[in-house]
C-alpha cells in the first residue's frame, strides 16, 4: 500500500487508515479479524478514541495492540476540555490500549470557538496534552472537526499542531468548500498533516466507493481514514486504494456534473447564476442551507431507507446555529426572488433555482417550538 509523509512528522502513513468507530457494532473477534487483515494488508494507521462507546473501541484495539503496537502508527482522541479531565481520559485509554503511549492524540470535535478558548485557557485540555507529550505517552497533537472548518482553520491560524481531522469527499465538497479551499493550503503551509474522514460522506455516498475513495486521494490529504463492520468491505476499500490511480480533471469534472447523490439539487457553488436582478448572492445562500443540513431535505419523496438514511445525517455536524446566523447578516435574503427566472437557464445542472431559494430560507428562517429538527 502506499504511503504519504504525514505533513512535519517524519512519519510516513498508509494512504488507506482503519478507523475504530464502527468497531463498536462487532463482536471482539471480529474487530480483532478486521485489525489484523488490515495490517497483514501492509496498512499501519490504527485510529480510535475515547468517546467511542465510552472506551469500549479502545479497548478492542487495544486487544491487537497487545501484540502488535509495533505494526502500526496508533491515533486515539480526547474530547474533554479541561486539564484534569483531559489526564484522566489519557492514561485510561492508554490502560484500554495496552500501550504506553500513542503516536497522535487528537483534541476531538473541536466546533466552535468557546471549544477553542476551553482547551487553550489556563487549566485546559492543552495542559494536558502537553505534558503527556512531555512524559513520553504522546509524540504528535493534533485537532479534528466535523462540518464547517472555520474553528480549524482558526486553530492552525492561531497554535502549532502537528495534524488536523476532518472530512472530504465530494458531495460535502459543496457543502463546506473551504475545507479544500482554505484548510488544505494552510495546513500545507504550515507542514500540519492531513488527515482525512467520511471519504463516503457517513454512509450517503454508499453506492460509489471507487469514485469516493478516488477523489478523497486525489486531494493533497496525507491518509484518508475509514471504518469497517465487515471484511468484505475491508477488502474492497483494499482494493481500490492498492489500484489507486488519481482522478483526471475531466473525471472529477464528470462526477461533480453526473453523480446522481448531487443531482439536480445540490449547488455546485459556481456563481453562473449570477448576478441575479434582486440581488440575491444565491450560491450564498445555499451555501449556508449546505452548512444548515447539507441540502439533504430536497422535498423530494423518496422510497423509506433512502429518506430515513438522508434525514439521519442531515444535523450530522450541527452547523445549524452558525448557518442561520450567517444567513440572517446577508443584506438581500433568498424572500427577495422575484421569481423572474433569469437564473434558471444559466444553471448547468438543472436545478430549479426559484424552488430551491424558497426551501433554503424556510429552513434557515424557521423558528421551532418543538423538539422536532426542521
Amino acid at each position: 500500500m502506499d504511503k504519504r509523509e504525514l505533513g512535519k512528522t517524519g512519519e510516513k502513513v498508509t494512504v488507506l487508515g482503519l478507523g475504530g468507530f464502527h468497531l463498536l457494532e462487532i463482536s471482539d473477534r471480529d474487530a480483532v479479524d478486521i485489525i489484523n487483515t488490515y495490517l497483514d494488508a501492509g496498512g499501519n494507521y490504527v485510529e480510535t478514541a475515547a468517546e467511542y462507546g465510552g472506551g469500549e473501541s479502545e479497548r478492542k484495539v487495544g486487544i491487537v495492540m497487545k501484540n502488535r503496537r509495533h505494526d502500526c502508527f496508533l491515533a486515539t482522541k480526547c474530547h474533554i476540555r479541561d486539564r484534569a479531565g483531559a489526564e484522566k481520559t489519557i492514561n485510561e485509554s492508554l490502560k484500554r490500549l495496552n500501550t504506553d503511549h500513542v503516536d497522535l492524540l487528537i483534541y476531538h470535535h473541536v466546533q466552535s470557538d468557546d471549544d477553542l478558548e476551553k482547551i487553550f485557557s489556563a487549566g485546559g485540555a492543552a495542559e494536558a496534552f502537553y505534558r503527556a507529550k512531555r512524559d513520553g505517552k504522546i509524540r504528535f497533537i493534533g485537532i479534528s472537526g466535523h462540518g464547517v472548518p472555520d474553528v480549524l482553520i482558526k486553530a492552525l491560524d492561531n497554535y502549532d499542531f502537528d495534524a488536523v481531522m476532518t472530512g472530504f469527499n465530494f458531495f460535502d465538497r459543496f457543502n463546506f468548500p473551504d475545507t479544500e479551499d482554505v484548510l488544505i493550503p494552510l495546513a500545507k503551509k504550515k507542514g500540519v498533516g492531513i488527515i482525512g474522514m467520511k471519504a463516503f460522506a457517513d454512509g450517503l455516498l454508499w453506492e460509489y466507493p471507487e469514485e469516493s475513495l478516488r477523489y478523497a486521494l486525489t486531494l493533497p490529504i496525507d491518509i484518508m481514514v475509514a471504518g469497517f463492520n465487515r471484511i468484505d468491505m475491508l477488502k474492497k476499500d483494499l482494493d481500490i486504494v492498492e489500484n489507486f490511480r488519481p482522478m483526471t480533471e475531466d473525471e472529477i469534472n464528470e462526477l461533480f456534473d453526473k453523480n446522481p447523490v448531487l443531482g439536480n439539487y445540490i449547488c455546485r457553488q459556481c456563481d453562473l447564476c449570477l448576478p441575479c436582478p434582486e440581488g440575491i448572492n444565491i450560491p450564498r445562500v445555499f451555501l449556508y442551507e449546505g452548512w444548515y443540513d447539507r441540502q439533504l431535505r430536497d422535498r423530494v419523496i423518496r422510497p423509506a431507507p433512502d429518506f430515513a438514511l438522508r434525514d439521519r445525517l442531515r444535523f450530522w455536524f450541527d452547523n445549524r446555529d452558525k448557518a442561520k446566523k450567517a444567513y440572517q447578516q446577508l443584506d438581500v435574503k433568498a424572500d427577495a426572488c422575484t421569481k423572474c427566472g433569469e437564473c434558471l437557464p444559466r444553471c448547468s445542472y438543472k436545478i430549479d433555482i426559484i424552488s430551491k431559494l424558497e426551501n433554503a430560507h424556510y429552513k434557515l428562517t424557521r423558528e421551532v417550538s418543538s423538539s422536532i429538527p426542521v
